[in-house]
């Protein structure tokens, strides 16, 4: 049982920075996978970036070298660090823990935050 609340959304310009957190709480957080989705109007959501329990992390490939996901687990919070940002950028970011055990998955996800990077 989580229960996550994303923050640090906002408006940016091309080329500026953000940091989303993505707070837990409700369960073992460290057990879970985190991650961060996007979903821009009109368009499927998409997988951002990716941190496992063990701290492995993956990336989209639009998004290599310029996101950077984190966790801090005696915190209970997931981060993206979001460098360089692109109008292309602009979505409604969600975070999402996940946990399979064997023959049962948890998914749980967070209300959502907005970015928009315009001039």
């Amino acid at each position: 049982q989580v229960q996550l609340v994303e923050s640090g959304g906002g408006l940016v310009q091309p080329g500026g920075s953000l940091r989303l957190s993505c707070a837990a709480s409700g369960s073992i957080f460290r057990s879970y996978a985190m991650g961060w989705y996007r979903q821009a109007p009109g368009k499927q959501r998409e997988l951002v970036a990716a941190i496992t329990s063990g701290g492995d992390t993956n990336y989209a490939d639009s998004v290599k070298g310029r996101f950077t996901i984190s966790r801090d687990n005696a915190k209970n919070t997931v981060y993206l660090q979001m460098n360089s940002l692109k109008p292309e950028d602009t979505a409604v970011y969600y975070c999402n823990a996940r946990r399979r055990i064997i023959d049962k998955e948890y998914n749980y996800w967070g209300q959502g935050t907005q970015v928009t990077v315009s001039s």
